[in-house]
């Protein structure tokens, strides 16, 4: 991933918080020369330094084989007009788009064992049943929920390699930076709220540093 310094994070902490805003990661694999993806939910666990990521896939799906894989966190994105710079004239500025995003390599640990599958189907329904709030739950005595297993192969994932690329106005003066996310919270959708979000938290972070 191509990432100019002014939009490097290492800050796991930052990990953690594209994953709190968007599970559904894609999952990308080569075979036979030619990529492969998946857009899978995932539950994420990390421990200092240590990221792991569980899901699984359809059985017949190629990547059930497991192997080394790319995974894409997507954050919060949104299109930045040109109009909304205070020196957009004298500066000649163009439209972008800012965003956040994150990309784990690492490689896939398949698994197909009936208690590990139906333990993971499990803590899947439990963590996105919570955030929907529903409250359906899998039931591991029910035969016919747990005849389901067969059609399904979980995945560990343990990523050996993290890029972060956080494009968020950081090369542009304070002024333009104030003036995107005065903009983009005022648009209609939420990822144009949450890029602005994201946007004023690491602006007071910054601040907060620079003064010690």
């Amino acid at each position: 991933m191509h990432t100019p310094r002014a939009f490097v994070e290492t800050d796991l902490a930052a990990l953690d918080g594209l994953i709190a805003h968007d599970p559904f990661v894609t999952v990308v694999t080569f075979a036979g020369g030619l990529p492969e993806a998946s857009h899978l939910p995932v539950l994420y666990r990390r421990e200092g330094e240590r990221v792991l990521l569980e899901g699984h896939w359809a059985r017949p799906n190629p990547q059930a084989a497991g192997g080394d894989a790319l995974v894409i966190v997507q954050g919060p994105h949104a299109y930045v007009s040109a109009s909304w710079y205070p020196d957009k004239a004298e500066a000649a500025r163009v439209p972008t788009w800012n965003y956040a995003v994150a990309h784990l390599h690492g490689r896939l640990a398949p698994f197909n064992e009936e208690a590990a599958l139906a333990d993971l189907v499990a803590r899947l329904s439990d963590h996105f049943e919570a955030r929907a709030g529903g409250d359906w739950r899998f039931d591991a005595d029910n035969p016919r929920e747990r005849s389901q297993l067969r059609g399904i192969v979980g995945f560990r994932f343990v990523a050996e390699r993290i890029e972060m690329k956080f494009k968020l106005s950081q090369n542009h003066p304070a002024a333009n930076v104030a003036a995107v996310i005065d903009a983009l919270e005022r648009q209609g959708d939420d990822e144009a709220r949450a890029t602005a979000a994201l946007m004023r938290d690491r602006t007071a972070a910054t601040v907060q540093g620079a003064g010690g």
